[in-house]
């Protein structure tokens, strides 16, 4: 076999061994990304479905806090709901943080312990029904932010499992196969050797014993 086969390629014992040290190293890391992957994929599929039914849930309850305000409006009026409104003061800063699924960095946002009731109004001289409907606002934003939080898991461990999967296939269909090709010819270029060494000593034995 001609060395020319493989530009830059020497085929001696020492680079067989160097690259079948490289491929095993390339199988394992192939072997623990498509570990990674397939666990991945199985949160994937459990954070989705968490992320579709709390988006349920916020329907629900966007529909439910309409339904307290519209009723709210028909007691006190609209210019008086209006003015509640008005009276209260902004959502404070959402404090934002993260944490770790399956290695990858999500968000992590408050819910249940967010403070949204700072009411601007006085409770005497309103109706129950607008504290109905501010309540129901109130769990309509801390659905809403379980909801951003699933939302942001779910396009992050999306993101990380199609990267993984990049590298995964570029391990199985590129540098895994180059590096067995390469082996292979090393292999057999060796063996060929081998075989061309044997011939020639048999022919000097040969001719040796022929020799007077």
């Amino acid at each position: 076999m001609s060395v020319q086969g493989r530009s830059g390629i020497r085929p001696t014992r020492i680079e067989l061994l160097r690259l079948k040290k490289q491929e095993l190293l390339a199988q394992r890391g192939h072997d623990l990304l498509e570990e990674k992957l397939d666990a991945m994929v199985v949160a994937f599929f459990d954070y989705r479905d968490a992320y579709l039914e709390q988006k349920r849930r916020v329907d629900e309850t966007f529909r439910s806090a309409l339904s307290a305000l519209s009723f709210a409006e028909m007691l006190a009026g609209t210019d008086t709901v209006a003015a509640v409104a008005a009276s209260s003061p902004p959502l404070p800063d959402i404090p934002t943080g993260s944490r770790l699924v399956m290695g990858v960095r999500v968000p992590a946002l408050p819910s249940e312990s967010f403070p949204v009731h700072e009411s601007g109004y006085g409770l005497l001289g309103t109706p129950a029904a607008i504290d109905n409907a501010t309540k129901r606002f109130e769990d309509l934003t801390r659905e809403i932010l379980v909801l951003a939080e699933r939302e942001g898991t779910v396009r992050r461990l999306s993101r990380e499992i199609s990267k993984t999967r990049r590298r995964v296939n570029a391990l199985e269909r590129i540098l895994l196969p180059q590096l067995q090709s390469t082996r292979r010819y090393i292999e057999m270029h060796l063996e060929e050797r081998e075989r061309e060494d044997q011939f020639r000593r048999k022919r000097i034995k040969h001719l040796k014993t022929d020799s007077p």
